[in-house]
């Protein structure tokens, strides 16, 4: 054997140590690669039933703010007819008890002016 025979056996021998070094990391690597496929199947798997619970949940929302929609209306509608309905009350029983309440102020001051006149005739 020649010193070159030699000096190839020995890079080739490097080659070899070089190779199986680098070859532990690129076969962990590879597991790496494995566990993310996994765990990219796992969240795929348990994200459909998900979205379709959350699919379910936005409908049943809508038909529920649907229904808060119509009592809102509703309560709407009434207070309206409640404001009309004390409206009325007021124009109906106000104006004539405001009438009343003038009347009876203007007999009482009738009455007392009355009174004061003939408490002074019997001094």
């Amino acid at each position: 054997m020649s010193g070159a025979d030699i000096a190839g056996l020995i890079a080739a021998g490097v080659f070899l140590i070089l190779v199986a070094l680098l070859a532990v990391p690129i076969i962990k690597l590879g597991r790496v690669f494995d566990e993310l496929r996994r765990a990219v199947r796992e969240v795929t798997d348990n994200t459909t039933p998900i979205l379709g619970e959350v699919s379910t949940t936005v409908a049943t929302s809508h038909q529920q703010l649907e229904r808060v929609d119509a009592i809102t209306s509703n309560v709407q509608d009434a207070t309206a007819n409640i404001t009309a309905l004390s409206s009325l009350t007021a124009a109906i029983v106000g104006k004539p008890l405001i009438k009343i309440a003038s009347f009876s102020s203007g007999v009482r001051a009738a009455l007392s002016t009355t009174r004061r006149g003939s408490g002074r005739r019997a001094r």
